[in-house]
């Protein structure tokens, strides 16, 4: 096949950056791709596929950078937004959704008693924080460094516009260093007020790293023993690897849990849940929205997270991500690559070993993936949607193979 033209994208971006600072910022901004092999504007979604504005079409690896779980305009999650829509979303308190959706979230949360609403990650983790130094009287809050934890100045991952009093009270640590989380701790003995971790490190441009053997229930109990609240933020992971937040598979329960992404399957929503010693803390923290109570993501949640769970996506997802897996490993070696395939099966990300902590071979890969219709990221972990069939599989694999060839073939020239 011939590889995939951009026109009209790259003509709306050349329209964008006139009216938009960068065009498109942050996250989506195609300067962390490749220019000139992906698209910059999408058009429409369906299933594991999406199009974009000039019309090519890919088999969708990245999910929105996570919140499509279920697969793009999933029939169940369209349809009860819809209902509601016609009922109304916004109005001047919530609808009884507020109430089933928070039940729910309880029920199928094993350490949970109640559950707080935003719209963002970015507001669910700093609120976090705000409800573990109120609780415990402290101010020091604990993250593993180069973790993403939101936009907000504290852990903005640019430090532009932040200053130093943002981040006066923020501690940083090796994520799965039990002994220099510990350090930390014995150093600010009665200071530290949290520690937020994701359930596994999923940093951009860094291999994925999962959490070593004792490392999470370590550090549930050296909060136990020093009065600190445990904060999970599974803001990117949760409802893609357990039901009961990602916490279940990995053997530790926290005490704050922050979720967003997947939630809604693309509608806008975060939430976090708590334990109840908790939660007079919670509601003494101020914490508003004049979109938080939003009823048509809220019903897309419900039956984003009850068909996740009635269909078994999740289990779905990580046995389409074992294929993808050990289908491009066996590929790598079959070209006499080495690559650190890390991450769950659901979430995963490829690097080659001889690019040494750059890009240079990823990008090429992703690269011409993107050109032959299938949507990776170079720097940015993956996603598996529930939508993904043993046929996208295949079809990934044809590509991925000739992706693999290319790459041998411009950095052995």
């Amino acid at each position: 096949m011939e590889p995939y033209r951009f026109d009209r994208s790259e003509a709306l971006f050349a329209r964008a950056k006139k009216v938009i600072p960068g065009g498109i910022y942050g996250h989506q901004s195609p300067r962390l791709l490749a220019m000139g092999s992906y698209p910059s504007f999408f058009a429409r979604g369906e299933g594991s596929h999406v199009w974009d504005v000039d019309g090519n079409e890919y088999i969708d690896y990245m999910c929105s950078y996570g919140p499509i779980v279920l697969g793009h305009r999933h029939p169940r999650v369209e349809e009860a937004a819809r209902r509601q829509a016609e009922q109304g979303n916004c109005f001047n308190t919530p609808t009884a959704l507020w109430v089933e959706l928070a039940e729910y979230l309880v029920e199928i949360t094993p350490f949970a008693d109640w559950t707080v609403f935003a719209k963002n990650g970015s507001d669910v983790c700093t609120w976090a924080t705000m409800v573990a130094r109120h609780f415990t009287g402290r101010r020091k809050i604990v993250a593993a460094a180069g973790a993403y934890h939101g936009t907000h100045a504290w852990v903005s991952p640019v430090p532009n516009g932040v200053t130093p009093e943002d981040r006066a009270n923020v501690l940083n640590f090796r994520y799965n260093d039990l002994e220099g989380l510990t350090r930390l701790v014995e150093e600010h003995r009665g200071a530290i007020a949290g520690v937020m971790l994701t359930p596994f490190r999923h940093d951009a441009a860094h291999d994925s790293e999962l959490p070593a053997e004792g490392f999470l229930p370590g550090v549930r109990k050296l909060c136990d023993d020093h009065g600190i609240v445990f904060i999970l933020d599974d803001v990117r992971a949760g409802f893609r690897l357990h039901m009961g937040g990602s916490g279940e598979l990995f053997g530790v329960r926290p005490d704050l849990s922050c979720y967003c992404k997947a939630i809604a399957n693309g509608y806008p929503l975060a939430a976090a849940t708590g334990r109840g010693n908790l939660k007079r803390a919670a509601l003494e923290v101020f914490f508003t929205g004049s979109y938080f109570t939003s009823a048509v993501p809220m019903a897309a949640a419900l039956a984003c997270l009850q068909e996740l769970k009635q269909s078994g996506g999740i289990e779905k997802m990580r046995r389409t991500g074992e294929m993808l897996r050990d289908g491009m490993l066996s590929q790598a070696r079959s070209h006499g690559f080495e690559v650190t395939y890390s991450g769950p099966p659901a979430m995963p990300y490829m690097t080659f070993k001889a690019d040494g902590g750059k890009w240079d071979r990823i990008t090429a890969f992703c690269a011409y993936a993107a050109t032959h219709g299938i949507f990776f990221h170079p720097r940015h972990n993956w996603f598996l949607s529930a939508a993904h069939s043993e046929q996208d599989l295949r079809h990934t694999l044809d590509v991925t193979d000739a992706a693999f060839k290319v790459v041998r073939k411009q950095f052995d020239a």
